[in-house]
């Protein structure tokens, strides 16, 4: 018998024993039953809380009109759509940038750039008479893209026989006409893509018989804008680059540089008179007396490679692409059907937009062993249309400090983190509910005013579409 009262002493003894294992074992067991405890009050406190939180918001609710409360929402599934579209009553004139040359894009084809330009006599006339020894013209190139293989290229100059004004409108595909003088071939040199290129060419024969021709009506050199004067005379240049197995494009400004005061772009004409003295002249093209000019762009999408040769612009087509192209090329179109159909039944009254933006994805592609894309634009814009076919930009373009380039509020930059352009659009979206005439139509372009880089964006059926996020308050 004793053994077994030894057994059952030890047995009951053992959570007693000073063994820290033991101790261990039951300040574990003491602490999870602490903490549970103390979790079950806290989760009551709360649900006590806020029950009694609720209470207290609603006590009195019934006695105040609904007007007095607002709500804040947000809809993520607005329909929208886009096209692919183009336009070519672009008006040009007036251009801050003027482009030269052709650029190929598997995706869009061929575009080539000219622009047409009047241009101005330095210094009036003083009647001596000159015998011309060389004529070179002088343009200083901002930008090149294309070349490098080491083909030669080449420059042509046509009279134009059309009377320009700076009071009239010019577009990019405004018909020319020629008087049939012109100067063809004029080398250019290698050119630099890095960089700004000054370059000086002299014309084919020195450019004497130019030279003459420029000069042939001594009484018509000087300006007088009540009067035919040199512009009626020599009314202006079409210039164009020569085609060529490896197209270039170069950009310049016709812009009259007020920080430096100084012409870059003119024709010289150098010689002599009676006495052998040298004279000169120069006929600008960035004067500071604003020249009439505008650009001229062609684009020929059937020398694409690469997709469907935009065979669907300018239709209703939903494609899963949509393009965006530099030079008045095509853009794209959005619609906001949903938000339409918002204002129209009416949901949408007594509201203040908190958020609109549009997110649009752009398609990464690789074509042959080059890497398509990887050079877009930096940015783009987005305008709207009236019902008279006016255009203006979005108004949330110039929002913000009138010293902020970036139109940081706006956005329309890329993401390059995300492969994304986002357009933060309240501004648009609130005028547009507030349109009670009905003039703004809920779409909206996506353009680039400058530059020569192309995007291909994703749309529509694509499985990462363009994207409407929209919040508002509802009071």
């Amino acid at each position: 018998m004793r053994p077994n009262i030894l057994m059952l002493i030890m047995i009951f003894m053992t959570r007693f024993y000073n063994s820290s294992i033991r101790i261990l074992r039951i300040n574990s067991d003491s602490q999870s039953f602490f903490t549970v405890f103390r979790l079950t009050l806290i989760v009551l406190a709360v649900v006590i809380m806020s029950s009694c939180k609720k209470e207290v918001l609603q006590i009195g609710s019934d006695l105040l009109p609904q007007g007095d409360f607002v709500s804040i929402n947000s809809i993520d599934t607005l329909s929208i759509f886009s096209y692919t579209m183009i336009d070519d009553s672009v008006r040009t004139d007036h251009p801050s940038t003027s482009y030269l040359g052709y650029m190929f894009d598997p995706y869009f084809g061929t575009t080539t750039a000219g622009f047409v330009s009047q241009v101005r006599l330095n210094r009036q006339w003083d009647s001596i008479p000159l015998t011309v020894d060389s004529v070179k013209m002088y343009l200083r190139l901002l930008t090149t893209k294309g070349g490098g293989t080491g083909i030669a290229h080449s420059l042509s100059i046509y009279e134009i026989d059309d009377q320009l004004s700076t009071d009239s409108a010019y577009y990019s595909n405004t018909h020319l006409h020629l008087t049939g003088v012109k100067i063809t071939n004029i080398a250019l040199p290698s050119l630099r893509n890095d960089t700004i290129n000054d370059i000086g060419l002299l014309l084919p024969g020195n450019g004497i018989e130019f030279g003459k021709y420029l000069i042939r009506k001594p009484n018509m050199l000087f300006y007088n804008n009540n009067l035919s004067d040199f512009r009626s005379y020599f009314k202006g240049i079409y210039f164009q680059l020569d085609p060529s197995p490896d197209p270039i494009l170069v950009s310049l400004s016709l812009a009259y540089n007020l920080s430096t005061a100084t012409y870059y772009n003119y024709v010289a004409l150098f010689g002599h008179d009676s006495d052998g003295v040298a004279r000169s002249y120069t006929f600008i093209l960035d004067a500071k007396n604003t020249n009439a000019a505008y650009n001229r762009f062609s684009h020929k999408y059937g020398t694409a490679t690469t997709g469907d040769t935009l065979v669907h612009r300018n239709t209703n087509y939903r494609d899963t692409l949509s393009f965006s192209q530099a030079l008045n090329g095509v853009f794209t179109k959005i619609t906001l059907p949903g938000l339409e159909k918002l204002k129209r039944d009416g949901f949408l009254n007594k509201i203040a937009i908190n958020k609109a933006r549009l997110v649009v994805p752009i398609k990464f592609t690789f074509t042959g062993s080059n890497y398509y894309a990887k050079n877009v634009p930096l940015s783009l814009r987005l305008r709207y249309r009236v019902k008279d076919g006016t255009r203006y930009d979005v108004p949330d373009y110039s929002m913000g400090s009138t010293n902020d380039p970036t139109h940081h509020f706006f956005d329309g930059t890329l993401d390059s983190v995300a492969n994304v352009y986002n357009f933060n659009i309240p501004a648009f979206v609130q005028a547009y509910l507030e349109d009670a005439a009905n003039k703004v139509e809920p779409v909206l372009e996506i353009y680039e005013p400058s530059g020569t880089q192309n995007v291909v964006l994703k749309a529509n059926k694509n499985k990462t579409p363009v994207k409407f996020e929209f919040g508002y308050t509802k009071f």
